[in-house]
């Protein structure tokens, strides 16, 4: 791995674990000042606006990168496809805000939140201005990084200033979207560094067909992401949408770190195909999957043992009901994590758009089926049932098609001895949760003690190439000073 990636991995894990821990470290608060009712409210009217904010993105977020890696050292070329695909997410963006305003108008859940929808639709107006696909496409993660994060330490002191009591739920959802308004700011002038903005000979029905493309395939993914929230809050109340909210974002904290690598690896990947490097191109892969594997099996394990010590700790009393759903969603963290390795590490770099399309069409179609079908009856665990299903069904319909087209198999005897390895974990977490006294405590020595032993066991036992150089390389480093 060249140095130049590694210390884009390094960028992109902190920018996308900064996403999720820097909500974390609100979300006890917040969950215990608004309680789960006001909570499933601000997380409602969240899920509806975001799923908008997938038809005003369409897939200009993963075209973008890939087409602003291509031509990133072609100034000229640079700024043409920047404006046009800038002019095309502005004119999405004003089609999803006119479909968002006569929703509001018509369907009373809506209306009855005012404050939060009118908060959401400067959100939504103001989204195409973040531009987060022209950073990653230049490979600049170093400075996303840094603005994120000073972004959102000033997000969450002003949550602990102005957050304080349950009635302030609407100022918690206000506060997300300014958020949202000052990374915009400060994208747009700081894009001036690379380009210009320039509406002359744009190209926007270039980009149109593959943006449409993925952008169906993003929309069709989001039924059982986004619009499971939406669907639930219509079906079961708010109640259980702060349940399986709560257990999504849980989720989605230890899911961070890996879908931050792969999405560092798309443009490499990208490069490799194009450059018809296919031996290295496959080897890279066989990375990825033993560092899914190494990170997502044991955590895994820890989490279905000690769900209800993390819900207690996180969320405190009242959230019980996101246990069950907890459990039922974690096993995605390995499905979701070599569905990326086939997806977006192998399918679109060998630019396979018809068929991601028209798997997650077939998934689309399981995820509204199965929405109507269970959701009413089992509510918040049937959101998470409805989810783990099209996830793996996309995982084994896109194994199928890397398999045919560059003869990829899936990993299975790596995934067994895997298993295997970290079996003596789940003894420990038992007996660490009769022994140890406290949630923060019995989640602190699980977490240190399976930290130590995967380390060794991938060191010794399983000889995962990755964390060998990743361990070899920090004993240099250390030995150094």
């Amino acid at each position: 791995m060249a140095t130049s990636l590694k210390k884009n991995v390094i960028y992109s894990s902190i920018l996308t674990t900064a996403n999720y821990i820097f909500p974390l470290l609100t979300y006890p608060y917040v969950s215990r000042v608004l309680g789960v009712e006001n909570l499933g409210t601000v997380n409602f009217i969240d899920g509806i606006i975001r799923y908008f904010l997938l038809f005003a993105m369409m897939g200009i977020n993963i075209v973008g990168i890939r087409e602003v890696a291509v031509c990133k050292n072609d100034p000229v070329k640079l700024k043409t496809t920047f404006s046009s695909l800038l002019a095309l997410n502005g004119l999405f963006t004003l089609l999803s805000l006119t479909v968002l305003i006569v929703c509001w108008i018509s369907l009373p859940q809506l209306k009855a939140q005012p404050e939060l929808m009118t908060y959401g639709a400067i959100w939504l107006s103001l989204s195409f201005l973040t531009i987060e696909w022209f950073y990653k496409g230049m490979e600049d993660f170093r400075y996303v990084t840094n603005r994120t994060i000073l972004v959102k330490t000033l997000y969450v002191i002003a949550v602990f200033i102005f957050v304080r009591q349950a009635s302030q739920y609407a100022v918690y959802f206000l506060l997300g979207v300014l958020m949202v308004v000052v990374n915009a700011v400060i994208n747009i002038i700081h894009v001036r560094k690379y380009t210009n903005i320039s509406f002359r000979n744009l190209e926007m029905r270039r980009y149109l067909k593959p943006v449409l493309r993925m952008g169906v395939y993003i929309l069709l993914t989001s039924l059982y992401t986004s619009f499971n929230v939406a669907f639930l809050g219509f079906a079961s109340g708010e109640t259980q949408v702060g349940y399986y909210t709560t257990s999504t974002k849980l989720f989605t904290i230890l899911l961070a770190l890996y879908t931050a690598f792969t999405g560092v690896m798309m443009p490499r990947m990208s490069a490799l195909i194009g450059e018809g490097k296919l031996a290295e191109f496959k080897e890279l892969i066989d990375k990825s999957a033993g560092i899914l594997f190494a990170f997502s099996i044991p955590v895994i394990f820890l989490v279905e043992l000690m769900a209800p010590q993390l819900v207690m700790l996180i969320s405190g009393p009242g959230y019980e009901g996101a246990i069950v759903p907890l459990r039922f969603i974690m096993p995605l963290m390995c499905i979701i994590g070599y569905e990326q390795i086939l997806i977006i590490q192998t399918m679109m770099p060998l630019k396979e758009d018809r068929v991601i399309l028209r798997n997650s069409i077939i998934a689309g179609i399981i995820a509204i089926s199965l929405n109507f079908l269970i959701v009413p009856r089992l509510q918040s665990v049937g959101s998470a049932i409805v989810w783990i299903s099209c996830e793996t069904f996309l995982l084994i319909a896109s194994a199928i098609c890397v398999r045919r087209r560059i003869k990829l198999t899936l990993p299975i005897k790596s995934f067994m001895k895997t298993i295997l390895v970290n079996l003596p974990l789940i003894v420990v977490f038992h007996y660490t949760a009769r022994i140890v006294e406290g949630y923060f405590f019995q989640l602190l020595v699980s977490a240190i003690i399976m930290a130590a032993y995967v380390m060794l066991s991938q060191y010794y036992i399983l000889k995962n190439q990755a964390v060998i150089s990743a361990i070899n390389g920090f004993a240099r480093k250390v030995t150094r000073k």
